[in-house]
């Protein structure tokens, strides 16, 4: 909220009867209303862009010389999840700031199917005080969905008090869309606490068209980050939704949507990146990456610049950002190239936090008790991997590589005394989703085509969305063990081979993230991932945990696993393992 002494302060700055704290001379400085470049000396004071001074003739306190570099404003994030990073809200301030990300819009939907709504105040305490600038959208579908066990069931009377916080500004993606058409009294509920607290709502409806996207979009769910061709985008784009061109660790959906966007319809399209991990942003970068792939990909820098900053404002309200323009804040970029977009420095609130890729001053992650005590799991023995089929004809969720979207296949599978056994002629193993929340002692079972692993077991406590444990694998032993050893960690990553751990990773807040930084994060990553694509033989066309992660979503098609059992996303239903 801006103060009148300092609005006084910026006025006289204005006017030039007072000095500047920060001029930015020498640049070449976009304007995203006019789409154009124009040449003057940027002035600043109070965290807030004051006015222009002709080319060269600034006064300030500071003087910084651009070098003929392109000052654009900060990049905006339109839709991520920052548990998915495996960082604190803090590391990720430092992994992505550097990037040119000064603001994103963050749904902590992970955290909240853990912790209910104690997540999003943790995640609102934590980002306090980060150079980046996090606002959040409370998560409408905890759980997911009513077919498997979350860490909480938020219902719209829980959500009223949320959606009044200052740095909340919606609903977030709402991922119930058979119960939006349907027309459901708890989906709708939601919707209209939305509505009556004056708050927008994020979409997320997959392969919706013709009248159900008329349907889900009249409830006026302004967004959608699930589009995967050009027709989808105009068609939400004709129903009055933003797009979100994603670019996460898994589904990539920049270059696909690309030609769908025109001059005419660039200004109702967005980024986002979703889900992204250290690795991904450290090795090609986080929002700059978006532009640099739309701009390679033939479309006009300054559009694409755009979809990274002012529309995002437009779309989410947030008016004090997004250009370089007097009285907004002082969130801007000294991008080195139109190509790369890689940043020599990055401004936020008027101040120098990152510069040649480094953050100056780091974020510091702080531990927090409310966010370790996630592991509640009953009755769980080797026994219970035991898979018993009454026919060898059988349904397999197959991976589909490249994304997280799944095919509904079939097989016919080996069997011994009834039990399902490995074939090494087949590249199915066995998928297992353990409840860790509620001991209920849920232990569901099924079969995966397409993952790769032979001889050992790979499970993680990060699985979408409920995050629950899974495993999979070719042997119950390897994954009895690999679900202890999670347990015994307080939730992570773990892979194992004949009764060995070869690697782990421990999450401790909330099974979901990890208090190391960035780079040791990226590092650890990168082992585990070496160890099963080299000693579990794990397919090279995917990622080992980001696709393991996916299989017990079931808001995605076609076939997904959770803790109840295997999940027809196409019908709605849970089906038998057995085709009779």
């Amino acid at each position: 909220m801006v103060t009148k002494d300092t609005l006084q302060k910026v006025l006289k700055t204005a006017t030039h009867t007072q000095m500047a704290e920060l001029c930015i001379t020498n640049a070449h400085i976009l304007d995203v209303y006019n789409k154009e470049w124009f040449e003057a000396d940027l002035l600043v004071s109070e965290g807030h862009i004051c006015g222009f001074a002709p080319a060269g003739k600034g006064q300030a306190m500071k003087i910084v010389d651009a070098q003929r570099r392109y000052l654009l404003p900060g990049f905006i994030d339109s839709h991520v999840h920052i548990e998915s990073s495996h960082a604190t809200v803090q590391e990720f301030s430092n992994l992505v700031v550097p990037c040119g990300t000064t603001t994103v819009i963050a749904d902590p939907h992970e955290i909240c199917n853990v912790l209910g709504l104690e997540g999003l105040d943790y995640m609102l305490d934590a980002s306090e005080h980060t150079a980046l600038q996090a606002f959040f959208m409370v998560p409408s579908c905890v759980p997911a969905t009513e077919f498997e066990h979350s860490g909480a069931v938020i219902k719209a009377e829980d959500l009223k008090e949320s959606l009044k916080k200052e740095r909340v500004l919606g609903l977030g993606e709402m991922m119930d869309y058979p119960g939006v058409i349907g027309a459901s009294d708890l989906v709708i509920d939601k919707i209209m606490a939305a509505k009556n607290a004056g708050k927008i709502i994020d979409g997320h409806s997959p392969s919706l068209v013709d009248e159900q996207l008329d349907a889900y979009s009249s409830c006026r769910i302004k967004t959608d980050h699930e589009c995967e061709t050009a027709e989808e985008l105009r068609q939400r784009i004709r129903r009055g939704m933003y797009v979100m061109l994603r670019e996460g660790s898994a589904c990539n959906n920049v270059l696909m949507l690309l030609g769908g966007v025109t001059k005419e319809n660039s200004r109702r399209c967005l980024f986002c990146t979703d889900d992204r991990q250290p690795m991904s942003i450290l090795e090609q970068g986080h929002i700059n990456n978006n532009v640099a792939l739309a701009v390679k990909g033939g479309m006009d820098p300054i559009e694409a610049i755009c979809m990274a900053t002012i529309n995002s404002c437009d779309c989410y309200h947030l008016e004090d950002r997004g250009a370089i323009a007097p009285g907004l804040r002082a969130d801007f970029l000294l991008a080195d190239d139109l190509v790369n977009f890689s940043m020599h420095q990055v401004y936020i609130g008027g101040r120098l936090v990152a510069e040649d890729a480094k953050m100056l001053k780091p974020d510091i992650p702080q531990k927090d008790q409310r966010v370790e005590r996630s592991m509640q799991v009953k009755d769980f023995s080797q026994k219970r991997l035991e898979l018993r089929l009454k026919s060898n004809h059988v349904r397999v969720i197959e991976i589909i590589p490249g994304g997280v979207v799944t095919k509904a296949a079939e097989a016919r599978v080996t069997l011994v005394d009834d039990l399902w056994v490995p074939d090494p002629n087949q590249d199915i193993v066995k998928l297992a989703v353990v409840e860790r929340h509620h001991r209920t002692g849920n232990v569901a079972l099924a079969l995966l085509k397409g993952y790769g692993l032979k001889q050992g077991a790979i499970a993680t406590s990060v699985a979408h969305d409920s995050h629950n444990l899974i495993v999979c694998g070719d042997n119950d032993e390897d994954m009895k063990l690999a679900i202890e050893h999670l347990i015994e960690m307080g939730g992570g990553m773990v892979l194992v081979k004949e009764k060995t751990i070869l690697a782990s990773f421990a999450q401790p807040v909330a099974g979901l993230m990890s208090y190391k930084s960035g780079h040791e994060i990226a590092s650890a990553m990168e082992s585990l991932h070496q160890i099963a694509q080299e000693q579990l033989s794990v397919s090279k066309e995917v990622d080992p945990f980001m696709t393991l992660c996916f299989m017990s979503l079931p808001v995605i098609p076609a076939y997904k696993l959770t803790d109840m059992g295997l999940f027809d996303v196409q019908s709605f239903s849970f089906v038998p393992l057995e085709i009779q």
